[in-house]
């Protein structure tokens, strides 16, 4: 299982529902008593920040736990999951529960609403947190500066539970990531063209965007339009809370851009890494 950021830091501050001698018992578990010191002259308010530093400079080290070998991140949230409880309201386990659905992971308790377990929402091929991590670090090689400030707003307002600033985002990340593939690969034709739809059809035209697979047809009815009349929609969905479609966006976009620049990447003529 692999984690982002976020939810290794909202995973810590649940951790800081602990008593003293509990965080001292996770830490053992955790091996990592040479880092963080048992003296209870120290909060665990400030053993949580010692463990939040630790966690997000190292969390791929592997550790020997009671349910097999897994790494420090799997096992802060694991360790973070005993601390949940079913129907609460608490803000420190809703900023948890909200990372790990970006993440592709839900919490669910048996019919008792006791013992907390982890599943993953989408298949594990999907992969989300590498899928998040791969379209960050093409947009700063192609020097997408504008998709990557929208992304980013678009991920900080789905942490603060701003669902409609959130889609509003999504949206135009989308559309400024086309501009930015069109503007990459046929820039002296893009100046000419006024609108983001224009610029659409210019890599259907191109071939980039595949006919052949429905990616865009000269009809409209096609992948490409559809995403965007799908993320155009702001309002609330029957049957769908707020917040599971603007997650569910959020996948979807995150999966269809690291598709595109992918094939960004990989296109023959013009459309090459900067040095």
């Amino acid at each position: 299982m692999r984690f982002t950021r976020p939810t290794l830091i909202a995973a810590v501050e649940l951790l800081g529902e602990h008593t003293q001698g509990h965080f001292n018992q996770m830490v053992l578990r955790l091996e990592l008593e040479n880092e963080i010191p048992s003296s209870t002259a120290l909060s665990v308010t400030k053993k949580c920040d010692l463990l939040g530093r630790v966690i997000v400079q190292k969390p791929g080290t592997v550790l020997e736990t009671t349910d097999g070998r897994m790494t420090l991140a799997e096992a802060v949230v694991r360790e973070a999951l005993h601390l949940s409880r079913d129907g609460t309201t608490l803000r420190t386990q809703t900023a948890f529960a909200r990372g790990l659905a970006r993440d592709g992971y839900v919490l669910s308790w048996d019919e008792y609403g006791k013992n907390p377990t982890l599943r993953t929402a989408l298949p594990d091929a999907l992969d989300l947190p590498s899928s998040d991590d791969e379209v960050h670090q093409l947009l700063k090689a192609f020097k997408f500066h504008t998709p990557l400030g929208h992304l980013a707003q678009a991920i900080d307002a789905h942490t603060r539970d701003n669902w409609a600033a959130a889609n509003g985002q999504l949206r135009t990340f989308m559309e400024s990531l086309f501009d930015g593939i069109a503007c990459n690969i046929c820039p002296e034709q893009v100046s000419q063209l006024p609108t983001s739809e224009n610029r659409r059809a210019l890599l259907g035209e191109i071939g980039f965007l595949a006919t052949d697979r429905n990616e865009w047809t000269q009809d409209g009815k096609n992948y490409v339009n559809g995403l965007f009349k799908m993320l155009h929609t702001e309002g609330s969905h029957p049957g769908l809370s707020d917040e599971d479609h603007s997650t569910f966006r959020l996948h979807l976009v995150l999966i269809t851009a690291r598709t595109f620049l992918r094939r960004l990447q990989n296109w023959p003529v013009s459309a090459t890494l900067p040095p």
